[in-house]
């Protein structure tokens, strides 16, 4: 997912990869193998409820639109994103008036604060509900200033369609194959991702970089599946972006039906590089 602000971004994706069911003994998907790591950051989102998170880690990108044609402006107020006092990080939508927009939001990361090269990224999350809603967990290249999008890269490690309640979307953008190009797969799980928490993941090498659900593995790209002539660009640091976006081309607009607030609560997220 790309969401484009003057130097972030994010275009809406179309599937490139079909559609894959999430269940054990199925063709596409296998257990996940787990190397020899060493934790290099994390955020458990310990603290009384209300508090923003925590500063040292977290930065928050303020504004609407990001290019996609989203309908929320994200804030940073603790309405909108907030630890929830029971070891959760609350990114809350509400509909409501807000600088000429109808819906609020947040979105963080942890630009010029956690960077990193490889290794594996992971979060615990439950999903939001409800036509229009837009979460995503995801990474950018940390030279997004001085090689814009796609050609900084981007790796969606999650995205989802408060629509489709079922399906997890994975990607991988770059110069040549971004947005409606970009190298992706959407994978169905057996139950509603917004009725639990789930393990959403990459592990991330030189060489490929493999996508994680609750420790199935549904996908793997390499440099192979990069169309010919174009590069792979995920060989320097990237950094973490957390956020809810309200409408957009990959999710339309909410409808009558969708309720307010809605919230993309967040475990924990975890980074490890191989020991």
């Amino acid at each position: 997912m790309i969401r484009m602000a003057p130097v972030l971004g994010r275009i809406a994706l179309v599937l490139a990869i079909p559609l894959v069911a999430l269940a054990s003994g199925t063709a596409c998907a296998r257990k996940a193998t787990a190397p020899k790591t060493v934790l290099t950051w994390q955020d458990e989102f310990d603290g009384p409820a209300g508090q923003l998170p925590d500063p040292s880690r977290w930065a928050f990108d303020v504004g609407t639109g990001w290019g996609n044609a989203q309908l929320e402006y994200d804030t940073v107020r603790p309405e909108n994103v907030s630890l929830d006092g029971s070891g959760h990080l609350s990114i809350t939508a509400r509909h409501e008036d807000w600088l000429g927009q109808d819906y609020t939001s947040g979105r963080i990361s942890t630009r010029g604060k956690f960077e990193q090269s490889g290794g594996r990224f992971e979060a615990r999350m439950r999903m939001p509900s409800g036509q229009g809603m837009w979460p995503a967990f995801w990474l950018l290249g940390n030279d997004i200033a001085t090689a814009p999008w796609p050609a900084c890269g981007e790796v969606d490690i999650m995205e989802y369609r408060g629509q489709e309640p079922l399906i997890v979307h994975g990607s991988l953008h770059g110069p040549g194959y971004s947005g409606g190009s970009a190298l992706t797969r959407a994978y169905s799980a057996p139950a509603p991702l917004d009725s639990a928490f789930h393990v959403y993941a990459v592990d991330w090498s030189a060489s490929r970089i493999t996508w994680e659900l609750d420790g199935f593995v549904y996908s793997t790209i390499t440099p192979a599946n990069v169309p010919t002539g174009d590069a792979w660009v995920f060989n320097h640091s990237f950094f973490i972006v957390l956020d809810l976006a309200v409408g957009g081309n990959f999710v339309g607009s909410p409808s009558s039906s969708t309720p307010f607030p809605q919230a993309l609560l967040v475990d924990y997220v975890r980074v490890y590089r191989s020991s």
